[in-house]
């Protein structure tokens, strides 16, 4: 391909699919980035053009009208309905996972029965459907317990039972009252671990893999790790916690062994891999969960950080040729601080019109999430709104630019935590 002459569609509307954008749109080899459908960000990102999403079939017949080069998928759910398959089968190179593959993500269940079957390090489980079984497996086991709905509940379907009360409260949401729909009709029940979680995701092209930076996000929606699971409320890289010593053994222990697992079971496996992990007090990594593409909103400042082609490393992970590049990394930290909508997790408010002042620091981008545009002005659509992602010499810098930034941002029912990357500054 000659100098920007690639057309490259990136499926999805996330703060993940704007940060990609924003990254593939840099390379000297991409004329222009669609984005299926896109947000309020991705639609005035230079070089990025908002095209309508939509089914896999749908996406499959733009990228046709379009000529699209190169598909990028951001979120599960086209991967776990068969996108990666349908563009294959018409000859169209997309980078993710199979549906088969994908369904380390997709149902909870197989990844656990993956995980032990392969003898890679995890908590304790059990699966169930009935709810008089659950809750008497919770009653022998006591709490703290996790409760997880099988299937893709967009970040949701997890709950960290502190008692029994809790954890009953939870199997009869999902598996009485419905909570999840189809997602819901099966929960996996773990052991509680705890530790310090890290995200550690990979890039890879079937036979070999290419770690990219590490990072941790931030689960909990209020300060001091207090509140509910969602989805992710920032995130930073690199992840202290992870030394060169514990990354070696996450290669050897948990990727190595997926990968080997992988292919014994017959499945092919190209994309990114993302294994979220607890570290216990002692060092030692289980698995808590894989994801079939990377994580948001860990992607924005991995994406800061990455100084080289980000399509020339998805290339050749599609092409089988990982081995011959090298992703480079600014040596600075990155940290993104996530704005989230009015009744975030539970009942997030849709509709608020959301000021951003202009930036003037080039360590500081903002990436969208649920925004829209509406008659020029920017709306709240979607939980997580924005991540003001920034670059510092070190984590407390970066920390003061991107909390700086936000002192510009405001909408009606903004919620933030204030101690993104607390844990990487009590560890350095």
């Amino acid at each position: 391909m000659s100098s920007r002459s690639m057309k490259v569609l990136v499926v999805g509307s996330g703060g993940r699919e704007h940060a990609m954008a924003w990254k593939l749109a840099r390379s000297p080899r991409v004329a222009q980035v669609l984005v299926a459908p896109g947000n309020a960000g991705t639609a005035v990102e230079p070089g990025v053009r908002n095209v309508p999403g939509g089914s896999p079939e749908a996406l499959l017949q733009l990228a046709i009208d379009e000529g699209i080069d190169f598909t990028v998928v951001g979120p599960e759910a086209p991967l776990a309905a068969g996108i990666v398959d349908l563009f294959e089968a018409h000859g169209l190179r997309i980078f993710g996972p199979t549906r088969e593959a994908a369904q380390l993500e997709s149902s909870k269940d197989f990844a656990k029965r993956f995980l032990v079957r392969h003898g890679i390090p995890t908590a304790h489980h059990a699966t169930f459907s009935d709810a008089q079984a659950a809750h008497e497996w919770v009653r022998r086991q006591g709490a703290p317990i996790v409760i997880k709905a099988d299937g893709l509940a967009a970040g949701k379907g997890v709950v960290v039972a502190l008692d029994e009360a809790d954890a009953h409260d939870a199997i009869d949401r999902m598996l009485v009252d419905n909570a999840f729909g189809d997602a819901g009709a099966r929960v996996v029940i773990e052991e509680f671990l705890a530790g310090e979680e890290a995200s550690f995701i990979v890039v890879v092209d079937g036979l070999r893999v290419v770690p990219l930076a590490t990072s941790q996000d931030h689960k909990r929606l209020l300060d001091h790790d207090q509140g509910p699971n969602t989805g992710g409320m920032g995130a930073y890289s690199p992840a202290p916690v992870v030394t060169p010593a514990l990354h070696e053994r996450v290669m050897r222990e948990v990727i190595a062994p997926t990968l080997a697992g992988l292919a014994a079971d017959g499945i092919r496996y190209r994309g990114f891999l993302y294994a979220g992990l607890m570290i216990s007090a002692a060092g030692d990594p289980k698995v808590l969960e894989f994801n079939c593409r990377l994580g948001d909103p860990e992607t924005q400042p991995i994406m800061m950080r990455l100084t080289s082609d980000l399509l020339d490393l998805l290339e050749a992970a599609l092409d089988g040729t990982l081995g011959d590049v090298q992703p480079a990394w600014d040596p600075r930290p990155a940290l993104g601080v996530v704005l989230a909508a009015a009744g975030y997790p539970d009942a997030p408010r849709s509709g608020d019109p959301v000021r951003v002042k202009p930036i003037d620091d080039p360590l500081v981008q903002v990436f969208h999430a649920g925004t829209r545009s509406s008659e020029g002005r920017c709306l709240t659509s979607g939980g997580r709104v924005l991540c003001v992602t920034a670059l510092g010499d070190d984590i407390r810098q970066a920390q003061g630019h991107a909390y700086a930034a936000i002192e510009g941002i405001d909408f009606d029912g903004v919620q933030f935590r204030r101690d993104i990357g607390s844990r990487a500054l009590e560890t350095s």
